[in-house]
């Protein structure tokens, strides 16, 4: 048992500082690599830990894997060389070695909208069966609430033999990194959130994550009361994308162009209003509502904002195919005999993660009606399920909308806001449709001849 934990704190950091100990960082994801680079720049040393060895190979040849930020290269480049980063599949081996354990493996939804925590306890148990005396755990991946006081505990307790709050510390911290500026936001744009599984834990966590949050350590109550704060992050995104895809309806029905009425809403200190979109992507606003209903349900309690929230952005792709089809009929073609072009794979512009991408669906039910549809992305080069779906995935903007007589533009990459619908019209079929899922063409108060335009709520 350790007895001083104010004691114990302090030599841990001053061996991590030092490089006598080493953290270890499990899953080199968009939210592991960041991390562990964030610790290589405090001047700590880190384990990586992959079930990926393609990854794992790849960092230990100085070679990023993720191309999000542009400063990854050089810096896992410069940390491999110079001793400070290694990766590794053995998770055990990792956990023997190092004194803070860092967990941000995934989670997902299973086919009934479940959660799905198979990764989570797998890592749990390698670092049980590692762990040590004073050793450190900190889960990160969002999780349903009480995650880490049962599945965690109870894994690496049984693994180990430990007890948790005198033989070791376990905690949770959620992860709040946007991808393409995840360094910034773990160092300098938001507070770090702890909640620890007792207050030695707490006490422990707070002081670790200290060294690198510039914006400071906020301590919750405990774990769960952490676990719920990320969760409520997401759904409130998600309600509120939903209330802007239902009032988008509502103006476009009536003619009206809602980012001007948004913009005019929101200059009142209480209004927020979202961006409405074709859908809602990645691996977190769609995952998040179902984490809590899921509680909420063993608690005999509906959600029910939430739930009509999630529908409504979960319909927004199927909406748009709507849309898409009725603006077609403005061209007078026949869709049999007309082909369609799909900009943008990726569930957010300039970046090129595609999880849960709305794009898919959209190119599902294009393909259906259309049969040949093109698809381009700048930053997703080769995609397997676009060749399962039967579309063409081709390299430029200018291929993709050749002769073609319906747009839909589903992901707001730079690339596609310096498009015009004066260069739609002189490079595809015309009359031709633009569906323009985004909101992000420039246009003037009237279309070109031969161009039928909507985007979504305007």
């Amino acid at each position: 048992m350790i007895q001083d934990i104010e004691k114990h704190i302090q030599k841990i950091i001053q061996n991590l500082l030092d490089g006598k100990e080493k953290i270890s960082v499990y899953g080199l994801g968009h939210v592991g690599l960041p991390m562990a680079l964030v610790w290589l720049r405090r001047g700590v040393k880190v384990l990586g830990v992959d079930i990926d060895k393609g990854k794992v190979d790849k960092i230990n040849r100085g070679e990023s894997p993720l191309m999000d930020e542009e400063t990854f290269p050089g810096l896992v480049k410069r940390f491999v060389m110079a001793g400070k980063f290694k990766a590794t599949v053995n998770g055990v081996e990792a956990s023997k070695k190092s004194v803070v354990k860092i967990v941000t493996v995934p989670t997902w939804l299973d086919e009934n909208r479940k959660c799905n925590l198979s990764a989570l306890k797998e890592t749990l148990k390698s670092i049980g069966k590692g762990l040590k005396l004073g050793d450190t755990v900190i889960v990160e991946p969002t999780v349903p609430p009480t995650t880490t006081k049962t599945l965690a505990k109870e894994t690496l307790e049984k693994e180990s033999g430990l007890k948790v709050e005198d033989d070791f510390f376990l905690a949770y911290s959620p992860e709040r990194v946007f991808i393409g500026r995840a360094i910034a936001d773990i160092e300098v744009n938001y507070p770090k959130i702890v909640g620890g599984y007792g207050v030695r834990s707490g006490k422990m966590v707070h002081a670790l994550y200290s060294l690198i949050a510039k914006k400071g350590v906020k301590l919750m109550s405990d774990s769960t009361t952490a676990e719920v704060t990320k969760i409520f992050e997401g759904i409130y995104r998600d309600v509120n994308i939903a209330l802007a895809n239902e009032l988008a309806k509502l103006t476009s029905s009536l003619g009206l162009n809602f980012l001007e009425i948004r913009e005019a809403a929101n200059s009142q200190k209480y209004c927020h209003l979202h961006f409405p979109g074709c859908g809602v992507g990645g691996a977190c606003i769609p995952y998040y509502p179902y984490y809590a209903m899921e509680i909420a349900e063993k608690k005999d309690i509906q959600l029910r904002l939430t739930k009509i929230g999630r529908e409504i952005n979960e319909n927004m792709p199927h909406l748009c195919i709507s849309y898409a089809m009725d603006l077609f009929k403005k061209t007078g073609k026949e869709a049999n005999k007309s082909s369609a072009a799909v900009l943008g794979l990726a569930f957010r512009g300039d970046v090129a993660d595609t999880r849960e991408s709305p794009s898919y669906i959209i190119i599902k039910e294009l393909i259906e009606k259309f049969g040949n549809v093109k698809v381009q992305d700048p930053y997703v080069k080769d995609d397997l399920k676009i060749e399962k779906l039967g579309a063409e995935q081709v390299e430029e903007v200018n291929e993709a909308i050749k002769n073609v007589d319906l747009i839909v533009i589903v992901t707001d990459h730079s690339v596609y806001r310096k498009l015009t619908l004066e260069e739609i019209s002189l490079s595809a079929n015309k009359p031709v449709a633009v569906l323009d899922g985004r909101n992000i063409i420039k246009k003037g108060k009237t279309s070109p001849e031969g161009v039928f335009y909507r985007g979504i709520g305007v």
